[in-house]
C-alpha cells in the first residue's frame, strides 16, 4: 500500500520530474518542479484551492515517483519527453502531432541535394519549414528549380561525373548538370548555400550578390552569365512580391503564437515568419484545456511544439506571458545556441500581429465546434436509420459495393467505406473479377462479397497468430451494414451467399429510378420507403454516387492501360480491338490466344491475328 504522507516527507527539496500513476500503473500527469518536496505536497493538501480538472487527477492518483535532475532547465527538457512518451490524461496535450513537410538540403554532404521530406531529423541536413499542406511545399521546390536548377537525378557524384551523356534536364536547360565535370565542387556547392538563403527568406542579401556577379559577368563580357543572374534576380523579386505580409522593422525570424478556447478544447494559431515576411501558419488542437489560464496553454503549448529543438526562431511573440517565463528562454536557447526572447506585446505593431493570430485562433476554434454539430447531425443519420432499418446497433461502418464492366469485359468492382457518416477514402478497396465471364453481375458481386468476407476472416488469423499488427489490416473490422448498387437480383444472390457463410451482416440493396438516380432501398421485406428530403436520404445517395465513381474510375484506369497496349499492335485499331475485347474479355484472355481463335474474331483477318499473336510473344509484350 502507498503510504502517501511517508512519501511526501521523504521526497527531496531538489528540481525534478513527477508522474502520477492510477490504480493501473498507467501515468495519468507528468509535471515538473523546481523543489519537488514542495510543488508534490501541494497537490494533497487539504482545503486547497484546486481547479475541478486537478481535483479530478488527484482523486484518481494511487501513487507517484519522481526523478532528480540537476536543474530546473532538465526538469523541463524530461518533462517534455515524459509527456510525449506517456500522453498522459491530464497533461495539456498538443493533438495535432503529424509530421508537416520540410525542405531539406543536405549541406553537410559534399555534393548537397534538396528533397521534399515529412518531419526533421537530427541528421546534419538543413531543414526549412514547416510548409502549410504538400502544395506548398512543390510550388517552393517547383521555384527553387526554376531558379537554381540543381540536379534532380539519382546519379551520385563525385563518381557519376563524366560518366555517361548528360540528361534531358541539361538540353532543356533545368539542370547546371555537375554530370558533366564543367562544374567544380566550389561551384556546386555556392548554388545550395544560395538555396539555403533563398529558403531562409534573405532575399535582400542573395540579390545583391547576384546582382554584383551579374556585373563582374557583364564587365568580363560573360553575357550568358549575367543574363542567368538577371533571370534569378527578377524571379526573386517577383516571389517576394508575392508576399502578402511584410514586418519591416525588423528582419529576425519570429513565431506569432495565440489561442482560443472553449470547455476542454483550445486552438493554439502560429504564424511564421521568416525574413521579416510571413511565410505560412497553422493551427494545433489542444485537449484537456478545460480551466487553463491563457499563459499555461501558451506555455505547454512552447513546450511541446519547440521540443523537438528544429526551427527555433529568434523571437517567439505571445499573446499572454507563459508560466516559467525566464526558464523557457533558457531551454530554447540550449536547444537553438543562441539567444530566443520570449514577447508578450502590450502595444504597437506587434499587437495587431498577436490580435490578427488569435482572431484565426478564434475561427479555428468556431469551425471545430461546426465539425462537432455536422457529427452530431451525422450521429442522428445513422440512429434514424438504424431505427428505420431495424438494425441491432447503429450503422458505424457501412460498405457498399458496385460492379462495373462494358458489355461484360474486364469486370470489375469496387468497395466504398463510410464510418460516422463520412467516405473513408483510404480505406476504399477495388477488385478485378476473377470466376466470372459475360455481364453477369450477380454472379460478379457474390465473388466480391465473399472475397471480402474471406480476407478479413485471413487477417483475423494473421493478427491471432502474431503475424500481423490489426492496425495494418485492409479488411477489418467488418461492416455494421452492407450496402448493394442494385435491385432485388443483387439482394438474393448476396443475401443466399452471406446464408451459407453463417454471416448475419444486414444487407440491403440501393435501387435506382428510370433516371438511374437513387430511389431507396429495398431488404429481404421490400423496399424501405425514405423521405427524399431527409439527411438518411442524402446519405445514401452519396454513398451510391461514391461507389460507383470508385467502381468506374477503377475501370476506365484498367481500359486505359488495356486500349493502349491493343492500339501499339500494327494493324489493330478501334473496330478491332473492341472486337478482341467482347470476345475474349479481357487482355490475359488475348495474350493465351492462339493464332486461329484471333483469326476467327470478327473484323479480324490472318494477317492482323498474327499481328496480335507475334505481339504478345515477344519480349515487349510479355513484359507488359
Amino acid at each position: 500500500m502507498f503510504d502517501f504522507e511517508e512519501e511526501i516527507r521523504n521526497l527531496p527539496e531538489q528540481p525534478g520530474v513527477y508522474l502520477m500513476h492510477d490504480k493501473d500503473g498507467k501515468v495519468i500527469y507528468v509535471g515538473k518542479a523546481k523543489v519537488l518536496k514542495n510543488r508534490v505536497r501541494q497537490y494533497f493538501r487539504k482545503n486547497s484551492n484546486h481547479t475541478p480538472k486537478v481535483l479530478a487527477m488527484v482523486a484518481q492518483v494511487a501513487y507517484f515517483e519522481y526523478i532528480i535532475t540537476d536543474s530546473e532547465r532538465e526538469a523541463l527538457a524530461l518533462e517534455c519527453n515524459l509527456i510525449k512518451k506517456y500522453r498522459p490524461k491530464y497533461n495539456i496535450l498538443l493533438k495535432d502531432d503529424k509530421q508537416y513537410p520540410y525542405i531539406k538540403v543536405t549541406i553537410n554532404e559534399p555534393y548537397p541535394r534538396l528533397y521534399a521530406v515529412r518531419g526533421t531529423r537530427n541528421d546534419g541536413a538543413r531543414y526549412f519549414g514547416p510548409y502549410m499542406g504538400k502544395g506548398t511545399v512543390k510550388n517552393t521546390v517547383e521555384i527553387i528549380r526554376k531558379l537554381f536548377r540543381p540536379p534532380t537525378c539519382t546519379r551520385r557524384f563525385p563518381e557519376d561525373i563524366g560518366k555517361g551523356r548528360p540528361c534531358l534536364n541539361y538540353h532543356i536547360n533545368a539542370c547546371f548538370a555537375p554530370c558533366t565535370g564543367r562544374v567544380t565542387k566550389e561551384e556546386y556547392r555556392r548554388v545550395f548555400f544560395e538555396i539555403c538563403r533563398f529558403l531562409e527568406g534573405r532575399h535582400a542579401e542573395l540579390i545583391d550578390e547576384l546582382t554584383a556577379e551579374m556585373k563582374e559577368a557583364s564587365a568580363a563580357m560573360e553575357y550568358e552569365r549575367a543574363a542567368s543572374c538577371r533571370d534569378k534576380i527578377n524571379s526573386i523579386r517577383e516571389v517576394c512580391d508575392r508576399q502578402k505580409i511584410n514586418n519591416n522593422d525588423r528582419r529576425e525570424d519570429a513565431d506569432v503564437i495565440a489561442s482560443a478556447s472553449e470547455d476542454s478544447i483550445a486552438y493554439t494559431e502560429v504564424f511564421f515568419i521568416r525574413g521579416g515576411r510571413v511565410i505560412g501558419r497553422e493551427h494545433y488542437r489542444i485537449e484537456n484545456a478545460r480551466g487553463a489560464e491563457k499563459g499555461e496553454l501558451i506555455g505547454d503549448f512552447i513546450q511541446q511544439f519547440y521540443s523537438g529543438g528544429d526551427n527555433i526562431p529568434d523571437e517567439i511573440i505571445a499573446e499572454a506571458e507563459p508560466e516559467d517565463k525566464e526558464l523557457l528562454e533558457q531551454w530554447l536557447r540550449s536547444m537553438k545556441g543562441k539567444k530566443v526572447t520570449l514577447t508578450v506585446p502590450k502595444r504597437g505593431e506587434k499587437t495587431k500581429l498577436v490580435s490578427m493570430v488569435r482572431m484565426n485562433a478564434e475561427k479555428a476554434l468556431a469551425n471545430h465546434k461546426l465539425r462537432i454539430l455536422k457529427e452530431k447531425e451525422k450521429s442522428g443519420v445513422l440512429k434514424s436509420m438504424q431505427e428505420l432499418l431495424g438494425l441491432e446497433k447503429e450503422p458505424v461502418r457501412i460498405e457498399a459495393y458496385d460492379i462495373s464492366n462494358i458489355q461484360g469485359a474486364d469486370n470489375v468492382a469496387a468497395m466504398a467505406v463510410f464510418e460516422y457518416g463520412r467516405p473513408a477514402k483510404k480505406k476504399y478497396r477495388r477488385f478485378k473479377i476473377q470466376t466470372v465471364e459475360g455481364a453477369d453481375d450477380y454472379a460478379s458481386m457474390r465473388e466480391v462479397i465473399y472475397r471480402r468476407f474471406r480476407h478479413g476472416l485471413e487477417e483475423e488469423q494473421q493478427i491471432a497468430a502474431g503475424t500481423l499488427n490489426i492496425r495494418d489490416a485492409k479488411f477489418l473490422p467488418y461492416p455494421d451494414i452492407v450496402l448493394l448498387d442494385g435491385g432485388k437480383g443483387h439482394l438474393a444472390a448476396v443475401s443466399e451467399l452471406m446464408e451459407q457463410m453463417d454471416n448475419d451482416t444486414p444487407v440491403f440493396g440501393m435501387v435506382k429510378n428510370d433516371r438511374h438516380r437513387t430511389a431507396g432501398l429495398i431488404g429481404r421485406d421490400g423496399e424501405v420507403e425514405i423521405n427524399p428530403q431527409s439527411p438518411l436520404f442524402r446519405l445514401i445517395t452519396h454513398i451510391q454516387d461514391e461507389v460507383h465513381n470508385a467502381a468506374i474510375t477503377y475501370f476506365r484506369k484498367l481500359h486505359s492501360k488495356i486500349d493502349s497496349e491493343l492500339d501499339s499492335i500494327p494493324g489493330i485499331g478501334e473496330k478491332r480491338r473492341t472486337a478482341l475485347l467482347t470476345k475474349f474479355g479481357s487482355i490475359e484472355r488475348i495474350r493465351a490466344a492462339e493464332v486461329e481463335e484471333l483469326a476467327d474474331t470478327e473484323s479480324m483477318d490472318m494477317k492482323s491475328a498474327e499481328s496480335v499473336y507475334s505481339y504478345f510473344r515477344t519480349r515487349g509484350g510479355e513484359d507488359k
